[in-house]
């Protein structure tokens, strides 16, 4: 259950990606997911490397990176918990879940706690929808999850925490 394990970023790491992948059309998308899945993140300082080797401005990057919320600025915590806001799962209740777990872990959807244990995203569909509401933490999908089961399931995650640490 544990999320997988980044490479810390460095330019060369991101400078790899780019060559790798900048001949292809519409490459800057490409680059930003592979420069993620290697690091968790899109660092900041990467951004110039990105726009001048793709002759972007700087912006240009930022605003794609900006729009899309899958794209992290910042590391993730050690596990990412993903809440549908579909309408399937909206009809079963997942505001109420959206709510309370925002109000559970004290922060709001895109940041990640204190502790640097969990970081909360939305999600639009988890292809779960008759059995919401439905949530992912790290690769795993539970659904019917609700506030009750949450507080549960962040007490097992806190739980492994004490056990690894």
């Amino acid at each position: 259950m544990h999320n997988r394990t980044f490479l810390p970023w460095t330019p060369q790491l991101v400078r790899d990606e780019i060559d790798a992948l900048k001949h292809k059309p519409g490459a800057l998308l490409p680059i930003l997911h592979a420069i993620q899945a290697r690091c968790g993140f899109v660092p900041r300082e990467a951004v110039p490397l990105i726009a001048e080797s793709l002759q972007l401005t700087r912006a240009e990057v930022h605003g794609v990176i900006s729009f899309y919320h899958h794209f992290r600025t910042s590391p993730p915590g050690r596990h990412v918990v993903h809440i549908c806001r579909a309408e399937a799962c909206q009809a079963r209740g997942s505001r109420a879940l959206e709510n309370h777990a925002r109000e559970a872990l004290g922060i709001d959807y895109h940041q990640t706690t204190a502790d640097r244990e969990i970081t909360l995203e939305p999600v639009y569909c988890l292809g779960n929808c008759a059995c919401g509401p439905s949530l992912r933490v790290d690769d795993r999908i539970l659904g019917r999850v609700t506030p009750e089961r949450f507080d549960r399931l962040i007490d097992e995650l806190s739980v492994q925490v004490l056990e690894v640490g």
